[in-house]
């Protein structure tokens, strides 16, 4: 789906495309999400990092980026960097050094101490937010700073949006979503999670109040749209207010 003449949102995946800068941008993979779990008591399969890297492949098919822009939140435990996030981050670098593509971190909210491995797997890491061309790239955890050259877009993660839509017999099916729409007039983009686990936030059900990212808060949530991804396709279900009318519980 073309979102704008330099962004492509690839269909049926959780990444976008933006051409200027050779680059997909994805966000919050959650990294050793499973360890996490176990640790607690609760144990799944370890699903998460290969579904991200055959998210990637699927996007291949489609484009040959030079890079690969991770808005935030790498990985899971915010007070170490676990055995298992470590090894799943290796794969991650590893596909990623075989196809030849520059991994690019803005750090999240989740990412404490991630900077060790800079060096030793040559990540390119940002605390918290970064201008590349013309975009200006923030987790979404923060309020951003703008710089003072002009930018085009603000490219965000976070929030893990998703949208619910009720069936026919009442129950309400999650679909992860961007949101496109604006903020102190400048282009928004909001990323979902690629992360296998995090389905998100049913934008449209929430109380603006309820949203963790202070930007979405920020916004005129109700003129922002939702473009939701699933079964293989990316389509934009009109803006939240819409969604409101139309799924109101």
């Amino acid at each position: 789906m073309i979102l704008d003449k330099d962004i492509e949102l690839l269909e049926g995946l959780p990444i976008a495309y933006i051409k200027s800068i050779d680059a997909f941008v994805v966000s919050d993979l959650h990294l050793g999400y499973e360890t996490k779990l176990a640790k607690n008591g609760v144990f799944i399969p370890k699903v998460n990092v290969r579904k991200i890297i055959s998210d990637f492949e699927k996007g291949l098919r489609f484009k040959k980026p030079g890079k690969i822009i991770v808005v935030g939140d790498i990985k899971n435990d915010f007070s170490t960097v676990d055995v298992d996030e470590f090894n799943e981050l290796h794969e991650i670098v590893k596909f990623c050094n075989e196809k030849k593509i520059e991994l690019i971190l803005i750090k999240g909210n989740h990412d404490n101490f991630i900077e060790r491995y800079r060096g030793p797997f040559k990540i390119k890491i940002y605390n918290n937010e970064a201008k590349i061309g013309d975009y200006f790239f923030a987790h979404g955890d923060k309020l951003p700073k703008f710089p003072k050259e002009k930018i085009k877009f603000l490219i965000t993660g976070h929030e893990h949006p998703s949208i619910g839509i009720l069936n026919s017999i009442g129950r309400v099916e999650r679909l992860r979503c961007f949101l496109s729409g604006k903020y102190e007039n400048i282009n928004l983009l909001v990323l979902p999670a690629i992360s296998y686990f995090a389905s998100g936030s049913e934008i449209n059900f929430a109380p603006k109040g309820n949203l963790i990212s202070p930007i979405l808060r920020s916004t005129s949530m109700d003129t922002m749209h939702a473009i939701a991804i699933g079964y293989g396709s990316t389509l934009d279900f009109g803006t939240i207010a819409d969604l409101r009318k139309i799924s109101a519980r």
